[in-house]
């Protein structure tokens, strides 16, 4: 079942998320729209939770014995009432798109 949330901003405005509600929760039958939850911390709070995760990708990026020049990474970002901003998950997977450009033109060559 999909249930509204509410995730205040630190500016004092809102942003609506929906998500997937646990089954047992007792309001079968209800429109999602008729659910809405305050979330148990603000939106910038929930994002808090994917920082160290998406550092530690790029830190180790710029290791490699030739970083390159750009770098993307890509990932799913659930919300939830309760835990705020995890990675999504497929079937029990993370999955990350990582894209590392060079350019073929380097300054001083």
């Amino acid at each position: 079942m999909k249930q509204i949330v509410r995730f205040a901003l630190q500016d004092e405005q809102t942003v609506l998320a929906e998500i997937d509600a646990p089954d047992d929760d007792g309001r079968v039958g209800l429109h999602p729209t008729e659910i809405i939850e305050d979330a148990k911390q603000t939106f910038d709070q929930a994002l808090e939770n994917v920082k160290p995760m998406a550092t530690k990708i790029i830190e180790k990026l710029r290791t490699l014995n030739h970083p390159a020049d750009e770098v993307e990474v890509k990932f799913g970002i659930k919300l939830t009432a309760e835990a705020g901003a995890i990675i999504a998950t497929a079937g029990g997977e993370v999955n990350y798109e990582i894209t590392l450009k060079w350019s073929n033109n380097k300054a001083g060559d």
